[in-house]
């Protein structure tokens, strides 16, 4: 390479083109900071003459690391032999390999992942004569995690403990150092943290290293923890060569560990640092520029920058206003059904973002409905998920106690003490008698090869899922549903699963609360008499029928040339022509607890923006003024994020009247949040609320599945509204329906 592209803009140029000395590259989004870092490589190598092999450059997953060690290639027109490319953890693994006898270890140590790091919290827990029960090892393995992540050592941790959890998890982490040395063993955790541990207790292993690389490079800066960053500052302490790249405004994974603090306090740590903002976005038109600026520019913990391009206005930003989340999800599949056939962007072009995994069931439900392709990012689908596969299997055995499989599934969901081993001596007498498996659970103590714990635990499983067919065998499947939580304390064992079974629970009151709407569309299409194929039969199996024509993967799951479903903390790093942020609302996004955590208002915001900035030529806002969470059905507010976009960017679009809320309902509904569920009273809220979709005899209508019709009468009110419509298709005719489940659009709304 002789000379640096004249594609490069100003900035660009200055931040590969800078000398040594320390620098700060703050790259907005769609900034070109990837090809600005590979660049700089390039440009180090080229025209500074630093040998490959004297060069650090790391970043934060391994697919990036391939990407710009492929890019430097193609700069170089050779592959950079020697130069030390990759993520914190391969590359520290890596110079553990040459140090590890330093450190008491062999070169061939055994790294744990995950799973293999609670299995061995376990082992340790039991043999100190701790239940994992009682201290679940994923929980006392993420508690040593974080500790080691904020470089406690076991003591202190120990010193500041306080629950009896973090006192067992304490005990853990003292004895877990030297069992990992004895296995010749190390976890993720350890991968960085044995690093400083060498630079500490031998400073000219340090000063070798230091000596060693001439320049470090770290992309993705504003994602790195305190271990990490101390790291890069050792090696990088001497020469000052360090040259690190970020977005402070896109720094998302707190929760994780990482600080955004060491971006906002990098010119202190490295006094001299020239600091480079890359302004100029290349991805997105100006109007969703915009959005985005207008976003951002209310956290106060930033270093600030204003983004921009050459690409002119735009599309304005379309803000929706749905009735609830499936009004939300089937307004959005029509929009993306329509962009496809009138543009020539296909649904792989297309991209619905959404705060948290739960909130895909309706949008995938939309899409299959209309027989769009879809895949889902970073999560199993809904229905797959395995707290919601564990509670269809109870509804199955309820509905169909022949059902073996769903048998199996649950006989030890929750833990029962029912190893493996004893699970088989029961299918074994099951084949040989040839009676259905829960039928041979309650005669276990027919089989003499069990233990008389075991026998009774099969018959405490067999006996509670009898009295839970016999009382509710015939009732709605949301009632069943709640009943099979209570009786097994399926949330208590989610809880012992620490943040993930947090995800998992709300997964849990998810599909309760779309069972819920589901029964109501349903006892509604009974009562008005029509006559459907999956209209027969009790409403538990013609819930489960519906449910597992949705589980299995077809033609739509995970296709790939479908419209992406994701999380917008897996859409970081992503871009497509068209995309939406879902369920923009006041304790969803933001998250309720946000407010209550210190940045995490700032952190929800940046996840925001980091959602908006995900579109390149047209970006969808909604928002549902009635969500089912938690079981019930919650009024909603719009986000506050969205309030700080300016007006002149948004097209505003609704499928519900605009409506006021006055103090008097807001006040019924704060009281309501603040409530047990018990003690809420939906219908008194609804009643006196203006939210309420409102009809009248004569305006017409259209419905997601029987089309367009008129309202011929209209009758109750609040959850009890019901409207008679006479549809256009003689073939669906005239049908009652319950206007808070039906999802019905006046026409001129939608046109």
């Amino acid at each position: 390479m002789t000379a640096l592209p004249p594609s490069l803009n100003p900035a660009q140029r200055a931040a590969v083109e800078h000398p040594d000395g320390p620098l700060l590259v703050l790259a907005g989004a769609g900034s070109g900071k990837t090809r600005v870092l590979t660049m700089r490589i390039a440009h180090l190598i080229t025209r500074r003459g630093v040998p490959p092999e004297r060069i650090f450059a790391v970043t934060f997953t391994n697919k990036a690391a391939g990407e710009m060690r492929a890019r430097v290639a193609t700069l170089l027109g050779a592959d950079p032999r020697g130069l030390w490319i990759g993520t914190f953890h391969s590359l520290a693994a890596r110079l553990l390999r040459r140090e590890a006898a330093l450190l008491g270890f062999a070169p061939n140590f055994t790294i744990y992942d995950a799973d293999d790091s609670e299995s061995f919290v376990k082992r340790l827990l039991e043999q100190r004569g701790h239940s994992p029960k009682a201290y679940p090892p994923r929980t006392v393995h993420g508690l040593i995690s974080g500790a080691k992540n904020r470089m406690l050592e076991p003591e202190e941790y120990a010193a500041a403990a306080e629950s009896p959890l973090e006192r067992v998890a304490a005990e853990i982490f003292q004895a877990s150092g030297p069992a990992l040395k004895q296995a010749n063993a190390m976890d993720f955790d350890d991968l960085l943290l044995h690093p400083l541990t060498l630079f500490k207790e031998h400073p000219e292993r340090l000063a070798y290293w230091q000596r060693r690389f001439q320049h470090v490079l770290v992309d993705e800066f504003q994602d790195t923890n305190a271990a990490q960053y101390r790291l890069v500052k050792q090696l990088a302490t001497q020469h000052q060569n360090l040259c690190v790249v970020g977005d402070d405004d896109q720094a998302i994974y707190g929760w994780r560990g990482a600080d955004v603090r060491h971006m906002l306090a990098f010119q202190d740590d490295f006094r001299g640092t020239t600091l480079v903002r890359l302004e100029q976005n290349y991805r997105s038109t100006q109007v969703i520029l915009d959005a985005a600026n207008g976003v951002i520019a209310e956290n106060r913990e930033r270093l600030g920058k204003t983004l921009f391009t050459a690409r002119r206005g735009g599309d304005p930003v379309i803000l929706l206003t749905a009735a609830d989340e499936r009004d939300e999800a089937e307004w959005l599949a029509r929009e993306f059904a329509d962009l496809a056939a009138a543009s020539d962007i296909p649904y792989e072009g297309m991209a619905v973002l959404y705060r948290t995994n739960a909130q895909s069931r309706p949008l995938e439900e939309a899409f299959r409905f209309r027989g769009i392709p879809y895949r889902l990012v970073g999560a199993l689908s809904f229905y797959e998920r395995r707290e919601v596969k564990d509670l269809l299997a109870y509804l199955r055995i309820i509905a169909n106690p022949k059902d073996d499989g769903a048998f199996l599934r649950i006989v030890n969901v929750p833990r029962r003490g029912l190893g493996d081993a004893s699970v088989s001596l029961l299918a074994q007498a099951g084949a040989k008698w040839r009676l259905p498996l829960l039928e041979v659970a309650r005669g276990a103590d027919r089989i003499p090869e069990l233990r008389p714990n075991v026998k009774e635990a099969f018959q405490n499983i067999a006996a509670l899922l009898d009295r839970l067919g016999e009382t509710w065998g015939r009732a709605d499947p949301a009632t069943v549903l709640e009943q099979v939580i209570a009786a097994t304390g399926y949330e208590s064992y989610l809880a012992e699963e620490g943040l993930e079974g947090v995800e998992r629970l709300e997964n849990v009151r998810e599909l309760v609360a779309g069972a819920a709407a589901w029964s109501e569309v349903a006892d509604a299409t009974v009562a008005t008499g029509e006559e459907t194929a999956d209209a027969e039969g009790p409403l538990l199996e013609r819930y489960l029928t519906q449910a597992a024509l949705l589980s299995p993967a077809d033609a739509g799951e995970g296709a790939a040339d479908g419209v992406t479903l994701l999380t917008a903390h897996m859409a970081k790093g992503l871009e497509w022509p068209i995309v939406a942020v879902a369920g923009l609302e006041e304790g969803l996004f933001p998250l309720g607890r946000a407010a209550g955590e210190r940045g995490g208002l700032e952190e929800e915001r940046r996840l925001c923006y980091v959602g908006l900035t995900r579109a390149r030529e047209k970006l969808y806002l909604s928002w549902a003024r009635t969500r089912y969470r938690y079981g019930r059905l919650d009024l909603s507010e719009p986000s506050r994020f969205l309030e700080a976009i300016p007006p002149h960017v948004l097209a505003e679009r609704s499928t519900t009247p605009s409506w006021d809320r006055g103090p008097r309902v807001r006040e019924r509904v704060a009281r309501a949040r603040r409530a047990p569920v018990a003690e809420i009273d939906f219908e008194a809220i609804e009643e006196t609320s203006q939210d309420a979709p409102r009809y009248a005899a004569g305006e017409r209508v259209r419905h997601r599945k029987f089309g367009g019709g008129v309202v011929r009468a209209v009758s109750g009110m609040g959850r009890d509204l019901k409207v008679t419509v006479e549809f256009d298709d003689v073939t669906v005719g005239t049908k009652q329906l319950l206007v808070a489940y039906a999802g019905l659009e006046r026409e001129w709304e939608s046109a």
